[in-house]
Parts: C-alpha cells; structure tokens; sequence
C-alpha cells in the first residue's frame, strides 16, 4: 500500500486528521465506517481511508528544516509518511442493493454503510489518525460517469457529467469510522 501523501491536496479528497497521539493505539478486528453524503449527480464513487500519519521528524535527515530536503529526498523519506491501514469503495448505484442497481437521488444525503473488513494495527505516540474520503479510485477502479446508467462499461461520452458530492458532519449526518481499540 502506497504513501497516501499525493492525493492530500486534490480538490476531490476531504481529510479529517487527529492531533498527535499521547499515547500507543491498537486497533484490532472490524473497521467500518458510515458515511453520509450527497452527489448532484445520479451515480458516484465513495472511497474511504484509513491512515497512520507519521510525524514529520520520524526519521532523522542531513537536511535541515529551514533548508528542506533536495529534489525528491521528500518522497523517500518517513517523515509525514500516510500509510494507508484500511481502503474501500463503494459504488452509489450498488448501495441499497448489489443484484439490482439504482440511481441515487441527487442532492440528498444518503447513508453509505462501508465495511473496512478486519485489521490489526498499531498507531504509535506521536503518530496521527487520518480519515480521506475521496470521489475516485482511477486507475485501480474505473471511472464513474456520475450518470445511472445500466452499465458503466457501455456508459457514452455524454453520460460523464462533472458532479459535486457533499460529506455530512452533522448531528442529523453524523459521518464516522468505527475502531475497535484494545485498552
């Protein structure tokens, strides 16, 4: 699983990160998170991760902050480093039901109910939590045209529209990632 670091600035990605732990957390068995959220389209993509964020001294280096580092040493480096821990889809159109597909209605926040599945991970002191939840998995799914159509593999040109999706905070939405830590 790849640094997650080149997506964190992309218009499509929303980030909820933690402040630095005091302590170790252990994470062990069934991640999930619920999701609600909204497109103005009729179909969309939501993905969800999980990471550890490392802190920005996590390695020692010869170069100096004021400095920073030379071309490219940043991207070898651990300091910063977003280690993806668990990573999902889940498809709109599939969301009520995966043998019959349907569209979403646009503009109205939606329950997405999507399984991490299982994992066991440490986070170490001084490290932080990160939540990404992003509107496309391309290349490693494919594209979403943002229009219900029967099938995205026959989809045409003109059923690929731009759409905005909304991801809801609120007491009435509360989106969130369940975790069960071991005390």
């Amino acid at each position: 699983m790849a640094d997650q670091r080149f997506v964190e600035h992309r218009p499509d990605v929303a980030a909820w990160i933690s402040r630095p732990l005091e302590r170790d957390v252990t994470v062990t068995g069934e991640i999930a998170a619920q999701l609600f959220a909204s497109t103005t389209g009729t179909d969309s993509d939501f993905v969800v991760k999980l990471i550890d964020v490392y802190p920005e001294d996590a390695q020692k280096s010869a170069w100096t902050a004021a400095e920073g580092p030379p071309p490219g040493e940043y991207a070898k480096s651990l300091n910063g480093y977003e280690l993806p821990i668990a990573m999902e889809i889940r498809r709109g159109r599939y969301n009520a039901s995966f043998e019959h597909p349907k569209p979403l209605v646009p503009n109205q926040a939606t329950a997405f109910a999507i399984p991490l599945r299982s994992h066991d991970h440490v986070f170490l002191k001084g490290h932080r939590l990160m939540v990404q939840v992003q509107s496309t998995w391309f290349p490693l799914i494919d594209r979403n045209p943002q229009t219900f159509v029967p099938s995205i593999y026959d989809a045409k040109a003109e059923d690929f529209v731009a759409a905005t999706q909304r991801i809801y905070t609120s007491r009435e939405h509360p989106s969130h990632v369940t975790l069960s830590v071991v005390r």
